[in-house]
């Protein structure tokens, strides 16, 4: 079996991706590295490399934008595995497999050597994505918070913060939409839309705790527009995923489509895996591919007790 290593040398801050070519080197398997240079590079190459139709583990080195090329490249392909090695500024979707996953997916060999399994896709405008997609004021927050974590001593959950305090105070949280999930049918101002594969965005919020990312269903979430006051009082407990407690201002569907377009002429900000689409309508589906995604053995991605999902949330 093959080892590719797709490096994204501009993930994370740089000192996070040191240790990478030693770790490497020091692996007795058939292994090759290559670097990308621009974006749209890691989708192609790992599609080159599940062409082939060798077996082959494809090695995510970045954040969740890189895993998101990666996936997008071997989606659909059975010879092919993809997994992230954590060496970006956010690697939210691996946070399913608990606390210690950044430790977990840095041990090369271990990883290299787990198990795999077959793992759902969302499928939005014709990008796949195998994390969470969201609209609205979250996902103008997530486009932004790059903006915030190049900043000295700012990572993750800060960055997400710091963008969330800035759009929800200045730009407003609510655009009007068209919404369409189940039997809701809603036209009208809308603060937060999120459909979740796995379970976390934003540098660690977890909007629906039970999402599985192997169990067919995508989790959809909708919020109408609230005040300002509301919003802040409500959002810790949002992000920890106590939607069901506010039936009356967060709207719930577990299914496998969701559409949603502007009603006021602009683009809307969706975001997939960390990475920014602007259109004026979209429709979020169940993808028809799935991709095979490995792990250390003796990980595991089954949700975890409320108590200790909220305590790594928080």
């Amino acid at each position: 079996m093959k080892h590719l290593f797709i490096i994204n040398p501009a993930a994370g801050k740089g000192e996070e991706a040191r240790w990478l070519d030693g770790a490497i080197r020091a692996l007795a398997w058939d292994w090759e590295v290559v670097r990308t240079q621009r974006p749209g590079d890691a989708c192609r190459l790992a599609r080159a490399a599940a062409e082939t139709e060798e077996a082959v583990r494809i090695y995510a080195c970045g954040g969740d934008g890189t895993l998101n090329e990666v996936v997008n490249g071997a989606a659909g392909f059975p010879n092919a595995a993809v997994t992230n090695v954590p060496v970006g500024t956010g690697n939210d979707f691996l946070r399913i497999f608990g606390p210690d996953s950044k430790a977990l997916f840095s041990d090369l060999r271990t990883l290299g050597e787990g198990p795999q399994a077959a793992f759902d896709l969302i499928d939005c405008n014709g990008k796949l994505g195998i994390g969470t997609v969201c609209a609205g004021v979250d996902a103008r927050i997530a486009a932004d918070v790059h903006k915030y974590t190049s900043l000295p001593l700012v990572r993750g959950l800060g960055g997400y913060v710091l963008s969330l305090v800035a759009n929800v105070l200045f730009k407003g949280i609510a655009r009007p939409m068209a919404v369409r999930m189940g039997e809701l049918d809603y036209r009208g101002e809308t603060a937060i839309i999120c459909v979740c594969n796995g379970r976390y965005y934003g540098g660690g919020f977890m909007p629906v705790g039970e999402a599985m990312p192997d169990d067919g269903v995508l989790d959809m979430l909708v919020a109408p527009k609230v005040s300002r006051l509301t919003f802040f009082r409500l959002v810790k407990r949002y992000a920890s995923g106590r939607y069901r407690e506010y039936p009356e201002l967060i709207w719930d569907h577990h299914g496998q489509k969701l559409t949603y377009a502007s009603l006021d002429g602009r683009d809307v900000v969706t975001v997939v895996d960390g990475e920014v689409m602007r259109a004026p309508a979209f429709t979020v589906t169940l993808a028809r591919q799935q991709v095979n995604f490995f792990y250390p053995a003796g990980a595991s991605y089954q949700p975890q007790s409320r108590a200790v999902q909220a305590e790594a949330v928080l």
